[in-house]
């Protein structure tokens, strides 16, 4: 999963590619939307919400169910897929084309990969969900290096982790469903889900958000996903059963609970995935309808005062409306302007569009339903 320490420490402004379109236009910023159920990853316009295509097209390089989407120091795009060991990896694309490069880092114990963050340490953390474990590989060379946390089975600990976020002060902040991982199945025997911090120097962790009551919209429970840090410094964390919750970073305090429930039903039809910051402070999220074919719709919200923006047109804060285009969408993550060029129509292919990218704070998630 993206986060701020690694953009903060690599700052990638990639040169552009000129489009053979006809009739062109800017494309400023954009977001990139990651498709549990298409198995590919496609783009939108930050400002419009307008479809502009495919980055990675449908199992390119062995794409399967992505879950979450993160820019490395290098400038490339890394994916965390699939969900068997067979399958379970962090793929690597070119961070301008969508250009499949390799299989970044698997096995050794990967299953169902949904979170991933580069370290200060120059390690690349990966969350492997059904195993209850977080791995470690070398952020170069993706060699894997060691199991640097593993779950107990007991509240506190590492059941079910999800998203991966890295503070200013080098901490590792992870979400865990609360389930536990049996035979390679999540079983759900009433464990709490958390946000955990981790010494990465230790390996020790304590609980720093424990888990909440349940939203009104919900059906009755709490799943713990994304993670994305606030300009004011607080810590947002989505809850795959809906809201998003905001959080004092310094004592761990609840600040404000945004709704994500955008098809207005109770219990919410709708599901939540990751988080992404925007330009001007702006909060984005994706959630899907499961009632709709599980199609999605991306959310967008104020990020210091928490408000709803939706687009012209739209209630709630709906930017882009119940999308064919977006199944089963988990993973979310902005790019900045760094790229100009001709917009394809949907059918043209991804070699006509020109996407940078600059690290960014970002998610995902899952196969439970």
């Amino acid at each position: 999963m993206s986060n701020k320490l690694a953009a903060l420490q690599a700052t990638v402004v990639l040169s552009t590619f000129t489009a053979l379109c006809a009739d062109g236009m800017s494309a400023s910023a954009a977001l990139l939307v990651g498709n549990t159920r298409g198995d590919n990853v496609v783009i939108y316009d930050e400002h419009s919400g307008s479809f502009l295509g495919e980055f990675i097209t449908p199992g390119s390089g062995g794409l399967l169910a992505p879950d979450d989407l993160n820019f490395g120091p290098d400038g490339n795009f890394y994916v965390t897929s699939g969900d068997t060991p067979e399958t379970s990896a962090v793929l690597r694309y070119n961070g301008i084309t969508g250009e499949f490069i390799d299989v970044f880092a698997s096995g050794n114990g990967l299953f169902r990969p949904y979170g991933a963050a580069f370290g200060p340490d120059n390690h690349l953390y990966v969350s492997s969900f059904l195993s209850d474990q977080i791995l470690r590989f070398n952020a170069t060379t993706g060699e894997f290096i060691d199991v640097f946390a593993s779950g107990n089975g007991q509240p506190g600990g590492l059941n079910g982790p999800n998203d991966l976020l890295f503070g200013m002060d080098g901490s590792l902040y992870v979400t865990t469903q609360g389930s536990v991982a049996v035979g390679g199945t999540a079983t759900f025997p009433g464990l709490p889900s958390q946000v955990l911090r981790f010494d990465i120097a230790t390996g020790t962790s304590s609980v720093f958000i424990d888990q909440p009551t349940p939203s009104p919209d919900s059906f009755g429970f709490v799943s713990f996903l994304g993670l994305a840090f606030g300009s004011e410094g607080d810590l947002f964390v989505s809850d795959f059963a809906n809201d998003i919750r905001r959080y004092d970073l310094d004592t761990g305090n609840l600040v404000d609970v945004l709704s994500t429930n955008y098809t207005g039903t109770v219990p919410s039809s709708n599901f939540i995935g990751n988080l992404t910051f925007g330009a001007d402070n702006t909060l984005y999220t994706v959630g899907f309808d499961f009632t709709t074919n599980n199609f999605g719709a991306i959310l967008r919200y104020d990020g210091v005062t928490g408000n709803p923006l939706p687009s012209p047109g739209n209630n709630e804060a709906i930017f882009v409306p119940t999308d064919s285009k977006l199944l089963r969408p988990i993973g979310i993550i902005f790019t900045s302007q760094v790229f100009s060029t001709s917009v394809p129509e949907p059918t043209a292919t991804l070699g006509l569009l020109a996407l940078g990218a600059f690290g960014t704070v970002a998610l995902r998630k899952r196969q439970r339903y």
